[in-house]
């Protein structure tokens, strides 16, 4: 369920006895290093950065910027609100929590005397999520089985067919076809359908989940689902992905970072037209050596771009092959 966050944070304020309510701040921080998307995490991989939202914050990013600082030693840069939710019972315990939760993009950066925290890769988390070389064997071997198996297994015909229906079009099955922006949906069915450790947290049945994928505490994979399907679809609309570049980059590694963060491949020549068309880059004059080809020009977001910051994204010009 969704909520205004003044509404959540004035809901949170009337805590009582009977319907103990908390509220947490959620950062989902995002990098591209080496061409694999990255986020930044705490407790040993297990959770995104948080913590409650204290009288003392003067504005619920200013609490947040303290948490991230205070538990991973990372300044942040830009951020944006991205969900909130409360729910009663997706926490493990009695608690109405509130999560209100936001995505940073940043780059890579590890502080030493923070030992608990560090970066891991998203497809750790979502191993289905990552099409760059076709559809994962998760996908086929393991995923789609158990959630046919799940989807079949209800008594009622409607019930069955409305399941049938929405893992068709989350999983792209029936001549449908891969949506990347779909990561949210995908991972609210696995926990439906209880194929997800966070689904049966606190209520041994005896199965083990099916579904292999590193596990967070209380509902942060759910927020972390959500901060990928935001910013899969905003780089196609705005050129968000100059804030994980680095100042100077080639055409290459600007794709690549597209293609990291979608999950997909694009289509070079269409993928550069598209750069090129919407004026995105100038030339730095630089050229790289290491490509393992010809010297490849060095690019950077030209300073219109960098301030307005609302043309045209990337478009995707993804490849079918």
């Amino acid at each position: 369920m969704q909520y205004d966050t003044t509404q959540a944070t004035r809901q949170a304020q009337r805590n009582d006895q009977s319907h103990p309510v908390s509220a947490d701040l959620i950062a989902v921080v995002i990098a591209v290093t080496n061409g694999e998307p990255r986020v930044l995490t705490i407790e040993q991989a297990q959770a995104l950065p948080s913590g409650p939202f204290e009288l003392d914050h003067r504005s619920l990013q200013s609490g947040l910027r303290a948490w991230v600082e205070r538990q991973t030693g990372h300044l942040l840069g830009y951020i944006e609100q991205l969900y909130t939710f409360a729910d009663r019972d997706r926490t493990g315990d009695a608690r109405v929590q509130i999560s209100i939760s936001y995505l940073g993009l940043t780059r890579e950066v590890q502080a030493e005397r923070f030992p608990t925290h560090g970066w891991r890769g998203w497809y750790e988390y979502f191993p289905w999520e990552d099409h760059r070389v076709g559809a994962p064997p998760i996908l086929v071997d393991i995923l789609m089985p158990r959630l046919l198996a799940w989807a079949d297994d209800a008594e009622d015909l409607g019930v069955r067919r409305d399941r049938r229906q929405r893992v068709a079009y989350a999983f792209g099955l029936d001549d449908r076809g891969w949506n990347e922006e779909l990561a949210l949906q995908r991972y609210e069915l696995l926990y439906e359908a209880a194929l997800v450790p966070e689904a049966t947290r606190g209520r041994d049945n005896g199965i083990p989940p099916a579904i292999p994928g590193r596990p967070m505490t209380a509902d942060h994979r759910r927020i972390l689902a959500t901060g990928i399907a935001r910013l899969r679809t905003k780089i196609k609309y705005r050129p968000v992905v100059f804030e994980l570049m680095p100042p100077a980059f080639t055409l290459l590694q600007l794709q690549r970072t597209v293609e990291a963060l979608a999950g997909r491949l694009v289509h070079k020549q269409n993928f550069r037209r598209l750069i090129e068309q919407q004026d995105l880059v100038e030339e730095t004059g630089e050229t790289m050596s290491d490509t393992g080809g010809r010297p490849a020009k060095r690019f950077r977001f030209r300073q219109t771009v960098l301030a307005e910051r609302t043309v045209a994204g990337t478009k995707l010009p993804l490849s079918r092959a």
